[in-house]
């Protein structure tokens, strides 16, 4: 089997002990904003058996440049090498696992991966506690995964928005939709951007909103409310935004996962958008 959206413990835990089609490869991608140190020490601490540890500032994000936000996208030579750091192949199926049920930063390496090309990619559903609460194997220490060489390739550019073509879609009347929660959203508490508010235009959903006792909601649930967001338009019309395009891959999971396909995401986000004081902010 090729898992392409979402996998339960119960099942990468049978994979891990006999094996598959495929090759596993395991990311834990666990990060906490407040602490940065945290995800390296909570790794150590214990992890998914076989798995290797990718972090959200260097391996998933790249240098800043003018508009990237808080974790800008990276160039492909760079991604290329992390894949190769990570186990990754074009034959492997990675499997990728955080303890903020995907969004902090399972589905960010999830939608990189789809960008990428690379389809055998799901991610764990409920994360770590979810692995825990299954009685999931747990190895402790560091990685003892082996660099692979860097997976040549190239993300699709044409899923990964700047600035300019978020107001381009705006102006076409196209969806786009922001994963914070709804204080932040309308502006009334701002932890990590210096402004508050939203990008005018922007609806909310907060990444929350796909789940259900700490799993993703079913796929029929996902559908009819991302449907409802749509108004009538293709799935791929949807512009997913965030705080710095890491939650907002929350979305694009939940989407695909749907049955709706190839919707898009805005890199910088709302620290992105922020970089330029041109930029209208809403609040409300």
């Amino acid at each position: 089997m090729t898992w392409t959206t979402l996998v339960d413990a119960d099942t990468l835990s049978r994979a891990i002990t006999h094996g598959g089609d495929r090759p596993l490869a395991i990311v834990d991608a666990r990060v906490d904003l407040a602490d940065r140190s945290a995800g390296a020490r909570r790794f150590a601490e214990g992890h998914v058996p076989g798995a290797a540890r990718a972090d959200l500032e260097t391996d998933l994000s790249g240098p800043h440049y003018p508009g990237a936000g808080r974790h800008p996208w990276p160039e492909d030579e760079a991604f290329a090498r992390v894949l190769g750091r990570l186990g990754i192949t074009p034959a492997h199926q990675v499997v990728a696992y955080d303890d903020a049920q995907g969004a902090l930063a399972a589905a960010r390496l999830w939608f990189m991966l789809k960008a990428w090309g690379h389809e055998a990619a799901a991610v764990l559903d409920g994360g770590w506690s979810g692995w825990n609460a299954a009685g999931g194997a747990i190895e402790t220490g560091a990685s003892r995964v082996a660099d692979a060489g860097a997976y040549a390739g190239a993300f699709d550019s044409t899923r990964l928005l700047h600035a300019a073509d978020v107001e381009a879609a705006l102006s076409r009347g196209e969806p786009l939709v922001d994963a914070r929660a709804a204080e932040r959203y309308r502006g009334d508490v701002e932890p990590l951007d210096r402004k508050a508010g939203h990008i005018p235009g922007a609806l909310n959903r907060p990444f929350a909103a796909n789940l259900e006792n700490g799993r993703f909601k079913r796929p029929d649930a996902l559908r009819a409310e991302f449907n409802a967001l749509l108004a009538g338009r293709e799935p791929a019309t949807l512009v997913a935004s965030c705080g710095s395009g890491v939650t907002a891959c929350h979305h694009l999971l939940a989407m695909e996962h749907a049955g709706l396909p190839g919707a898009r995401l805005y890199t910088g986000s709302w620290s992105g958008w922020i970089e330029d004081p041109a930029h209208a902010v809403a609040t409300g």
